[in-house]
C-alpha cells in the first residue's frame, strides 16, 4: 500500500447541540459499516463538543489513497448537516497534487444559500450591495458564520469603509482563528491605515494558516514582499520575493498576473544588495515574462539591467542604456553619460 503526503485543514459548524450530535452518530456508525475504520483521521481528532463543530487545525501526515477517499467521503457525508465552515484536503506526490476536495455545506438550509448567493456575488461588479445583504442575512441566521463576516469585510473593504472592513474581520478570526483569508484581508486593510508592522503580522499569520498548494499563501509572500521592501527591509523583502518568484505558478493562478512586476522588484532588491549577477538573471526574466498586473514597462526593466551590467560588463549596460532611451525612458540618458 503506497503512502502520500496528505494535508487536511479547515472547519465544519452544526449550529445546535442536536445536529452535532446527530452527524456525530452518523459519523460512528458509517465509519464502522461503510469503512471498518479506515479514515485518515479518527472522531477524538475531528469532533469537539464545545464548539459543536469538526475542527481540523491542520494535519499532515502520510495516507494511503483509499484511506483519503474513505475520509473525504464521509467529512462530506457530514457537511451536508453543517450550517457554516469549510473543510480542504489535499494528496501531493513530490510537490504533485494527486487528489483535492473542498468540502463545504451544500443544504437548503437559508443560512447556506444566502451565504452562497453572497458569496458569489462578491467578486461581480456593480453587485457589492446585494452581496453585502446576502452575507448578512447569513450572519443574522447564524451568528458564528466566521466565512460570512469574512466576506462580508472583503465587501466592505471593496467600498472602501475600513473601519467596518476591520470589525468584521476581526468578528471572523475571533470565530475562526486558522481563517487565512481573514488574516490577508486585514493585513491590507492595516496597510491602508499605514500600520504597517501589524499588516507584517497578519501577513505571517495567513502564511502560518494557509498552505503552499493555495493561493492565497503566494499573495501573501508577494504583498509581505512588497510591503518590506516599502519599509528598507531588504532581506526580509528578498526572503519574501525569491520564494514568490520561483515558484511556478500556471496561467489561471491568481498570482501568474503578478510575476513580472515582482520579478522587476526583486531585481531591484538585489541590485541594493549588490547582487549583480543575480539581478541580471532575474532582469532577464522580467523581460521575458508575458504583461500582467501593475506592470513596469520594459524601458524599466532595461534601464535597472543596464545599473547591474555595470558593475559587471559595461559594455552588455550600454546596450541596455540605448534600449532603455529608445523605448523612451528618461533617465537612461544620463546613466549612459556616467559609464
Amino acid at each position: 500500500m503506497e503512502l502520500y503526503k496528505t494535508i487536511i485543514q479547515g472547519r465544519l459548524e452544526f449550529g445546535s447541540e442536536k445536529t452535532y450530535k446527530t452527524v456525530l452518530t452518523q459519523f460512528q456508525n458509517r465509519a464502522d459499516a461503510h469503512h471498518k475504520q479506515e479514515l485518515v483521521l479518527k472522531e477524538e481528532d475531528l469532533f469537539f463538543e464545545d464548539e459543536l463543530a469538526i475542527i481540523v487545525k491542520r494535519y499532515v501526515g502520510q495516507s494511503s489513497e483509499k484511506w483519503l477517499k474513505n475520509t473525504a467521503s464521509l467529512l462530506g457525508y457530514c457537511a451536508q448537516f453543517a450550517v457554516a465552515g469549510a473543510l480542504k484536503i489535499w494528496m501531493t506526490n513530490q510537490g504533485k497534487i494527486l487528489h483535492y476536495y473542498a468540502i463545504e455545506p451544500d443544504s437548503e438550509k437559508i443560512v447556506v444559500q444566502t451565504f452562497q448567493k453572497g458569496k458569489a456575488l462578491v467578486k461581480e461588479k456593480g453587485k457589492q450591495e446585494e452581496a453585502y445583504d446576502a452575507l448578512t442575512k447569513a450572519i443574522e441566521k447564524y451568528d458564528r458564520h466566521a466565512q460570512a463576516y469574512e466576506r462580508r469585510a472583503k465587501v466592505n473593504y471593496i467600498l472602501k469603509k475600513y473601519h467596518d472592513a476591520e470589525r468584521d474581520y476581526n468578528k471572523s478570526l475571533a470565530i475562526d482563528e486558522i481563517n487565512a483569508h481573514a488574516y490577508f484581508g486585514r493585513a491590507k486593510v492595516h496597510i491602508v491605515n499605514e500600520k504597517y508592522d501589524e499588516a507584517i503580522e497578519d501577513f505571517e499569520k495567513a502564511l502560518k494558516t494557509s498552505v503552499a498548494l493555495q493561493p492565497i499563501y503566494w499573495k501573501c509572500r508577494r504583498r509581505k514582499g512588497a510591503l518590506h521592501f516599502k519599509l528598507g527591509q531588504l532581506e526580509k523583502a528578498a526572503f519574501d520575493l525569491k520564494l514568490f518568484t520561483n515558484r511556478k505558478f500556471v496561467k489561471d493562478d491568481p498570482n501568474y498576473p503578478w510575476l513580472k512586476a515582482s520579478l522587476f522588484l526583486y531585481g531591484q532588491i538585489l541590485i541594493q544588495q549588490k547582487e549583480f549577477k543575480p539581478a541580471v538573471a532575474v532582469l532577464d526574466r522580467a523581460i521575458e515574462q508575458e504583461e500582467g498586473e501593475a506592470n513596469p514597462t520594459l524601458a524599466e526593466i532595461y534601464r535597472f539591467r543596464g545599473i547591474a551590467n555595470s558593475a559587471i560588463k559595461k559594455s552588455e549596460a550600454k546596450k541596455d542604456f540605448n534600449k532603455a532611451i529608445e523605448l523612451g525612458d528618461k533617465l537612461a540618458p544620463e546613466l549612459l553619460s556616467q559609464l
